[in-house]
């Protein structure tokens, strides 16, 4: 320690200690007090000098771990932002497919027979049915598409037929042949021989035969509930073109006597009603042109059979 005339000034033990370990890291020299630089100034009793004259290095530091990266969150979804009427482009609409036609003027089979039938129970026909799509078929048609607000075609098509269905019942046998045309059930075997007009009550035809051919067929009506038509084998035994009946004041056109007085005859109510009606016990025909050839044909002594 050294007096300078000034105040004595001491020095810690370990700051003296950590001096000299700095020194010799950094490679400090100790210099006297005052043989400094020779300015009179004093200076410090230890002079620190770094190698090449730089400035001590900021000591390295740890580097921090990064963070892990935050999860970007889902893109919220956008609406679609719906177009104006200014910008949305023009509806196409296609024509729509016509409905099929089932039936139209011309045509015939068991379908036309039904639509017919169908047609009288909503009192658009009072023909028929004949099986055959005429003129007065089409326009009973017409009139029930136009009251329903169809197209006035007079063809039926898928929708007219659906809304007939719709408005009536399942026609029955004689509801399909009220007027006739129903086809003729096999013969009787005590036809098939000679001349026989043979009568089905079944089917309700008379089969015109001779020696076993079938000559004509045609529709026939029978007596009803209280005047029924007798059964069996029997002989046409008295034959009147233009017969009138006293006992019921009825014309009896064609009329072929075979039991008692009932007979084998033409009947307008049967041509005008059909199988709405029945007779007093007599064999109507509707058709009088088949009566009149049939009548042509028919010798007093042939044979009558009716049967089931």
């Amino acid at each position: 320690m050294r007096t300078t005339g000034m105040r004595t000034r001491r020095t810690a033990p370990g700051a003296l200690t950590a001096v000299a370990a700095l020194t010799v890291l950094c490679g400090c020299t100790v210099q006297p007090v005052d043989g400094g630089g020779g300015d009179g100034k004093a200076r410090s009793p230890v002079h620190i000098q770094l190698p090449g004259g730089t400035r001590p290095a900021t000591p390295p530091t740890t580097p921090t771990p990064a963070a892990p990266p935050t999860p970007a969150a889902p893109p919220t979804p956008v609406a679609p932002v719906p177009s104006s009427p200014a910008t949305r482009p023009p509806a196409v609409t296609l024509p729509a497919a016509p409905a099929a036609v089932l039936w139209r003027r011309g045509d015939s089979g068991p379908g036309v027979r039904e639509l017919q039938a169908r047609l009288r129970q909503t009192q658009w026909l009072f023909d028929g049915p004949t099986g055959t799509y005429d003129d007065l078929t089409e326009r009973a048609v017409s009139g029930f598409q136009g009251k329903r607000g169809l197209p006035r075609t007079g063809a039926v098509d898928t929708v007219t037929w659906r809304r007939l269905v719709g408005m009536s019942r399942e026609p029955g046998t004689w509801d399909l042949y009220l007027m006739g045309g129903q086809p003729a059930g096999p013969p009787d075997p005590r036809c098939l021989t000679g001349r026989v007009l043979c009568i089905d009550k079944t089917s309700r035809t008379l089969r015109w035969m001779v020696d076993g051919r079938t000559v004509s067929t045609m529709a026939v009506r029978f007596g009803a509930t209280g005047t029924p038509t007798r059964e069996g084998v029997f002989h046409v035994y008295w034959k009147s073109r233009n017969h009138w009946s006293t006992l019921y004041d009825s014309s009896m056109p064609y009329a072929m006597f075979f039991s008692g007085g009932q007979a084998v005859h033409y009947s307008n109510d049967f041509a005008a009603r059909g199988y709405a009606g029945g007779s007093h016990g007599c064999v109507n025909v509707r058709d009088e042109a088949a009566i009149a050839a049939l009548y042509g044909q028919v010798r007093d002594g042939d044979r009558v059979v009716v049967h089931r």
